[in-house]
């Protein structure tokens, strides 16, 4: 596994919600839902852009509790709270064009 700056593991799917401001990723897929809200969020989550394949990036993170991030999704910019952040899997520097 390789590193990529800030301890960033490289090849290894994490949460959305640990990827530092401006680095690129993609969209691995999401986490598997253990109960009906959670399912709810997760399809909500793909209904709006959060599909593998994807490029994602953080573009800005709330102060001082870094809640909520703004995230942005292919051509989309959304809202999202670290605990909605947390169900998306992404690949780190595996994303074209994200910012």
């Amino acid at each position: 596994m390789q590193q990529i700056g800030k301890g960033i593991a490289h090849g290894q799917p994490q949460g959305l919600d640990t990827l530092p401001r401006g680095v690129a990723a993609t969209v691995a897929g999401l986490r598997q839902a253990q109960d009906a809200p959670t399912r709810a969020m997760v399809l909500r989550l793909m209904e709006i852009g959060f599909l593998p394949g994807e490029p994602v990036s953080v573009i800005a993170k709330g102060f001082p509790t870094a809640d909520p991030l703004a995230v942005r999704v292919g051509q989309a910019t959304f809202a999202l709270r670290r605990h909605e952040a947390a169900q998306i899997l992404v690949h780190v520097g595996a994303a074209e064009g994200a910012a």
